[in-house]
């Protein structure tokens, strides 16, 4: 992104809570159910977490990593990770404990923080666990071989920082998944978080009178950079501790919220309450992303907030790429239909690419593989050499999406070359839930599809050949899957077939699939 829109390239996300702790002391950073902690009071507090961490035995650019839903907790250790240059590795709180272990095991921290909702998870795999000098819970209760957060935060004895963050510090490590359904770890820094979460602020237009409501679990890319928007304007971050439609409605009306960051199935599933338009009458911006957006429901959402601008966006963990501005989600004029179903232009400073399986570049109106160049971009995957190579090629970084250009240079979302399933605003990555089905007795092939679920996006969809003989049950493949991937992954629908229908290659056909068993679904 330019360094226009994201400011000083020497500044690190710690300066941006040390400017708004002197520029907006008295602004609450952020708020949660009751409690709130000011811009004055985060940095305080901040300093405090850190001083505890010097002290436990953590330094410069180690890691810590962190279990827990939305909070004032999670908000804090950010900011002290920032501030230090402290590596904050968020860990997914659906996973299941063998993917927890997996992940913790690749970070290697230092700390551990875990609210008390997971805590007997990190219990459970504390022997096999190396190089974790301490495990922090998070809340009321009182967990053997664990430090409580309040007693951890009191031995810090400074609020003096025995060391600072710099701009090429790598700032946090967060998971996401690949082509083959195992987890990547990716690796991003201040600098480019800071251009993210500077240039987002200027798109969305947030400054320190502005309340962002945050309902989308922390741990994913998507909460942490438009926090980091709100918090570059000096604004307030709502967080909201899981995701409620009617309690977010609540909020909205009771703190006067500005700004609305949601997945396509929690906007519908606001729109579906009974006094949205009222409850929402403060928001003025409404961005959405992180799965495709139905015609339907975004002109519902347009027509029920008619004072809320929206803004579409596209990216992945590894690279932020386009926004279809407000100004371009008006529904009067005849090209409003296929405007709004793209994702809009490239941000400034960022370049989009759209190739053949050759490398070769598309003509206008031809799909293509989108590959992203930036300075935004995330630096490698954690400790994998190997998936770094095939992603970040000649400075581009090759999403696995498939999209076209229009002449106007719009870009439109065509396919997902990865077949991943986006539920609920998570993804799911098919080739691994398949793995998990596979290994069932009753089992002799499978596939695993995306299909239409109008509560949930898309559902997981396992189409299955079983043995000769043999029977199986949703119900069986549920509670399989169930105990070794965590539950977004767990199919919700299941086809018996005869057999899978397969290309001259020897793969699957899931286009044919898509369109005899997903499309009628």
């Amino acid at each position: 992104m330019s360094e226009g829109a994201a400011g000083d390239a020497g500044m690190t996300l710690g300066d941006v809570v040390a400017d708004n702790a002197r520029r907006f002391p008295d602004v609450v950073a952020y708020r949660e159910d009751e409690r709130e902690v000011t811009h004055s009071g985060l940095a305080e507090r901040g300093a405090r977490l850190v001083s505890a961490m010097v002290a436990a035995g953590v330094r410069h650019q180690d890691r810590i990593a962190l279990m827990s839903r939305n909070g004032l907790e999670f908000a804090e250790l950010l900011a002290a990770s920032q501030m230090a240059g402290i590596v904050m590795a968020t860990i997914n709180f659906r996973l299941s404990s063998a993917e927890v272990l997996d992940a913790l095991q690749r970070v290697t921290p230092t700390i551990v923080f875990c609210e008390d909702e997971f805590a007997p998870v990190i219990a459970g795999l504390s022997n096999e666990l190396t190089g974790v000098l301490r495990t922090v819970s998070i809340g009321a209760q009182s967990w053997p071989h664990m430090t409580g957060y309040e007693e951890f935060v009191g031995e810090g004895q400074s609020e003096a920082l025995p060391f600072v963050a710099q701009p090429e510090d790598i700032a946090c490590l967060l998971f996401t998944s690949g082509t083959t359904g195992a987890s990547k770890c990716c690796i991003l820094g201040h600098r480019e978080l800071r251009r993210v979460g500077f240039a987002l602020n200027a798109a969305i237009g947030v400054g320190s009178a502005d309340t962002g409501l945050i309902p989308m679990p922390m741990f994913h890319f998507g909460a942490i950079s438009i926090i980091g928007s709100v918090h570059a304007g000096g604004g307030t971050v709502l967080l909201q501790k899981q995701f409620d439609p009617a309690e977010a409605v609540g909020l909205c009306a009771r703190h006067g919220v500005t700004l609305l960051h949601l997945a396509p199935v929690m906007l519908q599933a606001l729109l579906d309450q009974p006094a949205v338009s009222s409850g929402l009458s403060t928001v003025r911006s409404v961005l959405y992303g992180a799965a495709p957006m139905t015609p339907h429901t975004l002109r519902k959402a347009m027509r029920s907030l008619p004072n809320a601008g929206f803004i579409n966006l596209y990216g992945q963990t590894e690279a932020s790429a386009t926004f279809l501005p407000r100004e371009l989600h008006a529904l009067d004029d005849a090209d409003a239909e296929r405007r709004l179903g793209s994702v809009g232009f490239p941000f400034p400073g960022t370049r989009i690419r759209l190739v053949d399986d050759e490398g070769r570049e598309v003509p206008v109106g031809e799909p293509g593989e989108i590959l992203i160049r930036s300075d935004s971009m995330f630096r490698g995957y954690w400790n994998d050499q190997a998936a770094t190579l095939v992603t970040l090629r000649n400075g581009w970084c090759h999403t696995g999406d498939v999209g076209r250009f229009d002449d106007r240079g719009l870009l439109y979302l065509v396919d997902r070359k990865k077949d991943v399933i986006i539920s609920g605003g998570e993804n799911v990555y098919s080739p691994e839930v398949e793995d998990a089905v596979s290994g069932m007795e009753s089992v002799a092939a499978c596939s695993v599809i995306g299909t239409p679920d109008r509560k949930w996006g898309e559902a997981v969809c396992a189409v299955v050949v079983t043995r000769p003989g043999a029977t199986t049950t949703l119900e069986d493949i549920q509670f399989f899957v169930r105990q070794r991937l965590a539950r977004y992954k767990v199919p919700r629908r299941l086809v018996i077939v005869d057999e899978l229908p397969v290309l001259d290659s020897g793969k699957v056909d899931k286009k044919r699939l898509r369109a005899t068993i997903a499309a009628p679904a």
